[in-house]
């Protein structure tokens, strides 16, 4: 097989300071990797893409290419840090992939939306066939155009997370007493602290998650003030940025009789409790800006909503080992997609299919026999 091909695709410029670089700001460009069929078999190429994560490397690249489809990891301008991503900046660099693709002579392209880039995916094909999204949710004009946002011919997803808006309100820990100290903490909410037992009765799991709201709800309020506040402050910055500490306190990590599926105890990146802790975990460091376009109420960015919003046929991949989507991920993706997806479970597979080189294989045929019928 043919050694990856390196794209270099020139953006529009976006965020400020979203790169340290500044040879980056001035000539804002993003990078994809990907095999290439021979140039007579030009038919089919797929994106996978995730707002932050270095799909470069993806397990889905050199599989797919094995069955004739050219699979593209491509990065985002966010690669590596989210501090100031702006969702609706993310799926314009989604879209100058497209075009990278379309202009290369694929006659059918499809999205590949793998963990984060699920929900990417989904608002990417719902703007790009309905565009709505005239301004961030601060309110400043995105300056979007159609032509930004060539539509797909099809979305597959795989071990698909709901979108950020949603794992913020699943994963905050509501028994952080005070916003300025990591430390702070009520027993009465924790659900690391071991006098609460598992499986968690249902009056503490009630408590949790209305308290796991009621702290979202005040960040985004005091978010949303500050945000006023500095822009109707002569000579203030439009934005600043500020911690979220705690961010992954899902009972079901190790409450394993919750949205039961085959997955082991813990995080996919090992001790729940010890990432919930950690210097830098899901969402730990952001913008006014970046927070509502992502982590907030008033993201534009939700999964499933957007994909109700598609009318491209769609396929679900659901890995019944994950640790991080569950059944009830799984049937929130079915109903929004109705009679236009359907469900292969990869049996077994945690969320990477990490030390699983023989699940790959099957995630890639399912893939490849779907894109074949658009």
């Amino acid at each position: 097989m043919a050694d990856p091909q390196l794209a270099v695709i020139d953006v529009k410029p976006g965020a400020a300071l979203e790169s340290q670089s500044g040879l980056q700001m001035l000539r804002p460009r993003i990078y994809g990797a990907f095999v290439a069929p021979p140039a007579d078999r030009k038919k089919i190429a797929a994106i996978v893409m995730h707002p932050t994560s270095n799909f470069m490397g993806h397990y889905l690249i050199a599989p797919l290419a094995a069955r004739g489809i050219c699979c593209m990891g491509l990065n985002s301008r966010y690669a590596g840090n989210d501090t100031v991503l702006l969702m609706e900046r993310a799926i314009q660099d989604l879209g100058a992939g497209v075009q990278y693709l379309r202009h290369a002579g694929y006659e059918k392209v499809f999205l590949i939306g793998n963990s984060g880039g699920a929900a990417l995916a989904s608002f990417y094909q719902a703007q790009a066939e309905q565009l709505t999204a005239h301004h961030f949710p601060d309110g400043d004009p995105t300056h979007l155009h159609p032509s930004d946002l060539p539509p797909v011919d099809g979305i597959a997803l795989c071990a698909a997370h709901l979108g950020r808006s949603r794992l913020m309100r699943d994963w905050i820990d509501p028994s952080v007493t005070d916003e300025h100290d990591p430390l702070s903490v009520d027993p009465e909410l924790d659900m690391y602290d071991a006098r609460h037992r598992m499986p968690y009765d249902a009056d503490f799991l009630a408590r949790f998650s209305a308290a796991q709201k009621a702290r979202l709800d005040r960040i985004e309020h005091w978010a949303i003030e500050r945000l006023a506040q500095l822009r109707a402050t002569p000579g203030a910055p439009r934005d600043q940025s500020f911690v979220v500490y705690r961010t992954h306190a899902d009972p079901r990590c190790v409450d394993l009789s919750l949205d039961a599926n085959d997955r082991a105890p813990g995080s996919v990146w090992g001790d729940a409790r010890a990432v919930n802790y950690s210097a830098n975990a899901m969402g730990r460091t952001t913008s006014l800006t970046a927070f509502l376009s992502q982590w907030s109420s008033r993201s534009q960015a939700d999964g499933p909503s957007n994909l109700a919003r598609t009318s491209v046929p769609l396929l679900l991949l659901t890995y019944t080992a994950d640790q991080s989507t569950f059944p009830s991920t799984r049937d929130a993706w079915l109903a929004a997609g109705g009679e236009r997806i359907r469900n292969v479970d990869i049996v077994g597979g945690n969320h990477y299919l990490a030390g699983q080189p023989q699940l790959v294989p099957q995630a890639a045929e399912a893939i490849a026999q779907w894109a074949q019928a658009l």
